[in-house]
């Protein structure tokens, strides 16, 4: 049994609580107006609530839980619990409010203070003690009550739980006032990167750079033209090819099918003007369609096979892994893999493959994710939620295309405007090839990406730092409550009422017994 400081005394949350205490509905006529509390009006971690709403009683008197002012409201439901849904119930409109179904109501009995047995219950070791003893199905797992009240804490006298308290919220409105700052510095660098991204896609980041090169940039015209030139290239090796394989087919006897002859590439051109409610791209740059930016290859832009193609049976844990959109993670290549598949099933899903430099997409879930596959991932292979981009490496670099699809206002807002319409945001070949991207020459291209770089690692850099004091802020606010619970956080009185005085009131009062105590474990 942990060891407590003189004058506190172990019981169980049900000794110096009430747990789910009923009401007399007969108290009430049906038009009273009531305050109402759903989940919602909960905030998660902060105890925050609104008691604002009302309904007629007639409306809560079936199917809703029943509190009053003073009590302690605890989510009892998964994800809610875990989140850190619980509050003290302040004034309301009516004597007795009433609340989803979902919360445990805790009633703290004379002697015993509210924000006390608040923090018993929302600090993250009893969190984490009532979420290994949840039961139910998975995504509807809820706390039963005996988990609360079986709980076993240290109760201190009545003064000494105030003055706790009251150190409490000394020590956490300080921790709060860092936090609040820490997020507004982590918000400012959100508006640090857009503005960053913005200035750069638009042309402004580098128009010193432009003016002091402008002799040495490839134009557009020159461009379209290189383009154009490799992909007549590419098509004539192709038609000797397919001439040749056309050859052997008739000589064979016209045996087995015709070879497919080799479509002609569509003539490129310079697009007019900008696209409808585009911004003006300064003088070397262009709005292209996404033709320019792939390679002259048979299939430049793949889409992952369908679950016919890849059946869940065929999963492996080890071999050729299969890229997801667990992969992706603003703009960076994720490792990991959930999915492989045999040698074999990778030959015959082999035009599915993803080669170092090449770009995936996520075509669901968080729509328009991208980033480049790695050297260490040549030869995986791609899943029916991404989208596989080939870009010609000399006409747009991996890295400037990433930075641009994900930083340019113009591709995310053609993003979300051509995939309306459907139930949900779904991505797919049809759209990107509908979009039109800002392009500058591949020399203006490497000088964004080096200071893209620069600066975004350095705001990541900040933003690491950022996360850790919110990280540190959490466990000072748990060292705080662990000092509490076990009389280290203020000086005992030997002038306060003892807790065993108070308990044994309480259960006079009630008209109880002791029972043998467990360790306390708040």
């Amino acid at each position: 049994m942990t060891e407590l400081p003189k004058g506190w005394e172990h019981a169980t949350l049900a000794d110096v609580c009430q747990i789910n205490p009923r009401v007399d509905k007969k108290t009430f006529e049906p038009d009273d107006i009531v305050a109402f509390v759903p989940m919602p009006a909960v905030e998660a971690e902060t105890g925050r609530i609104d008691v604002s709403e009302t309904r007629t009683f007639n409306e809560v008197k079936q199917g809703y839980t029943p509190f009053m002012k003073g009590d302690v409201l605890f989510a009892k439901i998964t994800p809610c619990m875990e989140n850190g849904k619980m509050a003290i119930v302040p004034e309301m409109v009516s004597k007795h409010g009433f609340g989803s179904t979902e919360f445990h109501v805790l009633r703290p009995l004379d002697g015993i203070a509210s924000e006390y047995i608040y923090h018993a219950v929302s600090n993250l070791g009893f969190r984490y003690h009532a979420e290994h003893n949840m039961t139910g199905a998975v995504g509807q797992k809820r706390v039963p009550a005996p988990v609360l009240e079986d709980h076993s804490i240290g109760v201190p006298p009545t003064n000494e739980q105030r003055r706790i308290v009251e150190r409490i919220e000394v020590m956490f409105d300080e921790i709060d006032h860092g936090v609040e700052n820490l997020k507004k510095a982590r918000a400012t660098l959100g508006l640090y990167r857009q503005s960053l991204l913005k200035s750069a896609f638009e042309g402004h980041l580098t128009a010193d750079w432009r003016a002091r090169n402008a002799d040495k940039l490839e134009t557009p015209e020159t461009l379209l033209a290189r383009i154009q030139k490799e992909r007549d290239t590419r098509y004539k090796s192709a038609l000797d090819a397919w001439q040749d394989a056309l050859t052997n087919w008739r000589e064979n006897g016209e045996e087995g099918k015709k070879p497919p002859k080799p479509k002609v590439p569509e003539a490129l051109a310079i697009p007019d003007g900008k696209p409808d409610a585009f911004y003006i791209l300064p003088k070397g740059w262009s709005w292209v369609p996404l033709e320019w930016l792939l390679t002259a290859e048979r299939r430049p832009m793949t889409t992952g096979p369908f679950g016919t193609m890849l059946k869940k049976q065929e999963h492996q844990k080890t071999g050729v892994p299969v890229l997801g959109i667990e992969n992706i993670g603003s703009g960076r290549f994720l490792p990991g893999n959930k999915i492989f598949v045999t040698t074999d099933k990778a030959v015959e899903l082999s035009s599915f493959e993803a080669k170092c430099g090449d770009l995936v997409i996520s075509r669901s879930g968080t729509v328009g994710e991208i980033c480049e596959v790695p050297e260490s991932y040549d030869g995986a292979l791609i899943s029916t939620n991404l989208l596989l981009v080939r870009p010609n490496h000399g006409v747009i670099s991996s890295a400037f295309f990433v930075n641009l699809f994900q930083g340019s206002s113009a591709v995310r807002k053609q993003i979300k405007e051509l995939c309306k319409g459907s139930s949900r945001e779904f991505l797919n070949q049809s759209i990107l090839r509908a979009m039109k991207y800002p392009l500058c020459s591949t020399e203006e291209q490497a000088e964004i990406t080096r200071i893209l770089d620069e600066h975004l690692s350095a705001a990541d850099a900040l933003e690491a730092e950022i996360d850790a004091g919110l990280t540190r802020a959490e466990a000072l606010r748990q060292s705080i409550l662990k000092q509490a619970f076990s009389g280290k956080l203020v000086p005992q009185d030997p002038k306060d009422e003892p807790a065993a005085t108070l308990l044994a009131r309480i259960r006079a009062e009630k008209g109880t017994k002791p029972k043998k105590r467990k360790a306390a474990n708040a």
